[in-house]
C-alpha cells in the first residue's frame, strides 16, 4: 500500500510538473500569435515526440522527457551579416545546442518578413517573454491563496501546549530534566497547558510572534493574563535569561542559531486556520521575500550540496532539490499518516512553490533564460530612445545573438548545477520529519 501510495505522489507531482511547463509555454504562445509572430511548434517534453499534431500553422506535441518545454518562434535573432535569419526557442536547453545563426533560415516562408519576433516593437517582444514566467507566478498564487483561504496554514497561537518543568538551554538539545535543575518560571507561576495567554504585564496580545518578542524582551518579574475554563486569570511571573533559539522575526526559529534572552518556559500550540485575504497577502509577501534570498543564497549553498551528494554529509533541509527530489518529496507526503485533505494540501505547496521558483530563475537577465530575452529587448529601447534624444540615426536591433557565448556559459553552469542537484536528490534526498 505504501508503494502505492508513493507512486501516486509521483505521479501527481509529474501530471503538476507537465501542467505547469504547458502553462508557461501557453503564455509565450499566446503573446506571439496575438503580436503576428509565426510559432511553428509548441512542445511540451524534450527528446523523441510522443504525440504531435499540427493545427493551423503550429504543431503541438507532447515529447518523451518531461523536463520542460519550447515554442520555437520566427526570427528569434536579426539576420547576421549573411543576412540569414534563425527560428529560435524560447527553451534554454534547446538554446544551448542551437547555433544562433543556424540554419533554420530555410523555415522562413513567404509572407514571414513581416512576422519576425526580432522585428516587433522592444515592448512587444518584453511581454511575449515575460508571459511564460508570469503564467507560473499566476498559477503560483492560485495555488497559494486557494489553499491558504480554504484549507489554512498551520500557525502558532498565543495557547499553552506544554509548559517545561526546569530550565533547559535550547542548545543543549534535551528535554529531560537532569539533578539540580531550576524549575521554570512558567510552572513555578502555575501556567498550565491549555491555558491561552491573552495578555503580558497588562498588554493585550492575539499574535504569537508579538507575544513572543515581549517575553523575550523581558527578564524579571511579569504579569500574565491567561482565560482557563472560560475565565481571566493573571499570573506572577519572574522570567530569566536562557539561551534560546534566534527567531527570523515571524514567529519561526532559525535553525542552529541561539541567541540570549528572555525565557518563560512554555511550548505555545499550532493549529492549521485559514486566513483572510489580506492575510494572505502578507503571507505571500513573506513567501516571495523568502523565495527571493533562497535564489539570491543558492551559489553559497553549493558547498554543502556537494558534500551531501559525494561526502556523505548531512542534507540541508534548506538545500537546493531539482524536480526528481520535488517528485520524491509528493511521494512521502502521499504516505504520510494524515488526513486526506492535508496530504492534497501540501502537494499543491510543493507544487506553488516550484511555480514560484520558475517564475523567479526565468526572470534573472541571463541569457538563455525569458530574462535574459528582456533585458535585451529593454537595452534596446533605452538605444533607440537615446538616438532619438541627440538626434542620431536608429542604431537598429539589439543582435542578442551577440551574447550567445555568454549564454552558452551560463547554461553550462545550469547544467552542472542541475546535475549536482540530481545527484544529491538520488544518494541524499531530502525527507519530510
Amino acid at each position: 500500500m505504501t508503494i502505492l501510495l508513493t507512486l501516486i505522489g509521483v505521479v501527481v507531482f509529474v501530471l503538476g510538473l507537465l501542467f505547469s511547463i504547458a502553462w508557461h509555454e501557453l503564455g509565450h504562445l499566446s503573446t506571439a500569435k496575438l503580436f503576428g509572430i509565426r510559432v511553428p511548434q509548441y512542445m511540451v517534453g524534450f527528446g523523441r515526440t510522443v504525440w504531435s499534431r499540427k493545427k493551423g500553422e503550429t504543431e503541438y506535441g507532447i515529447k518523451a522527457i518531461p523536463m520542460g518545454g519550447y515554442i520555437r518562434m520566427i526570427g528569434m535573432f536579426p539576420p547576421g551579416e549573411d543576412g540569414k535569419v534563425t527560428a529560435r526557442s524560447t527553451s534554454p536547453f534547446r538554446s544551448m545546442i542551437e547555433d544562433a545563426r543556424s540554419a533554420a533560415y530555410e523555415e522562413l516562408q513567404p509572407g514571414d518578413e513581416s512576422r519576425l519576433f526580432y522585428t516587433r516593437k522592444p515592448w512587444k517582444r518584453v511581454i511575449v517573454m515575460f508571459a511564460g514566467p508570469f503564467m507560473n507566478l499566476v498559477l503560483a498564487l492560485a495555488i497559494f491563496f486557494g489553499l491558504w483561504m480554504t484549507f489554512g496554514v498551520n500557525q502558532t497561537t498565543t495557547q499553552v501546549a506544554s509548559v517545561s518543568p526546569c530550565v533547559i538551554q535550547q542548545s543543549e538539545k534535551r528535554e529531560i530534566c537532569k539533578d539540580g535543575d531550576p524549575v521554570a518560571p512558567a510552572k513555578k507561576a502555575g501556567l498550565q497547558a491549555g491555558d491561552k495567554i491573552v495578555a503580558f504585564d497588562g498588554k493585550r496580545v492575539t499574535d504569537w510572534s508579538v507575544l513572543q518578542k515581549k517575553i523575550r524582551d523581558t527578564v524579571g518579574p511579569a504579569t500574565v493574563t491567561v482565560v482557563r475554563d472560560g475565565h481571566e486569570l493573571t499570573l506572577r511571573a519572574t522570567l530569566i535569561e536562557n539561551k534560546v533559539a534566534k527567531t527570523d522575526g515571524h514567529g519561526g526559529y532559525v535553525k542552529g542559531q541561539y541567541v540570549t534572552a528572555g525565557w518563560l518556559g512554555f511550548g505555545p500550540k499550532e493549529v492549521i486556520a485559514p486566513l483572510t485575504f489580506g492575510e494572505s497577502v502578507d503571507h505571500m509577501g513573506d513567501v516571495a521575500q523568502s523565495s527571493v534570498q533562497g535564489l539570491l543564497r543558492l551559489p553559497e549553498k553549493i558547498p554543502a550540496l556537494w558534500d551531501a551528494a559525494f561526502n556523505g554529509a548531512e542534507r540541508q533541509p534548506d538545500s537546493p532539490m531539482g524536480i526528481v527530489g520535488a517528485a520524491r518529496i509528493s511521494g512521502e507526503i502521499a504516505t504520510l499518516d494524515i488526513p486526506g485533505e492535508q496530504r492534497l494540501a501540501t502537494m499543491l505547496s510543493v507544487l506553488g512553490m516550484f511555480n514560484l521558483s520558475l517564475f523567479l530563475f526565468n526572470m534573472l537577465p541571463l541569457l538563455p533564460l525569458d530574462g535574459g530575452h528582456i533585458a535585451g529587448a529593454l537595452w534596446e529601447s533605452v538605444r533607440r530612445g537615446v538616438a532619438r534624444v541627440f538626434r542620431r540615426a536608429d542604431p537598429g536591433p539589439f543582435d542578442v545573438a551577440k551574447l550567445m557565448p555568454a549564454a552558452y556559459v551560463v547554461a553550462g553552469l545550469f547544467v552542472c548545477f542541475t546535475l549536482l542537484v540530481l545527484v544529491a536528490d538520488v544518494v541524499n534526498p531530502i525527507k519530510i520529519s
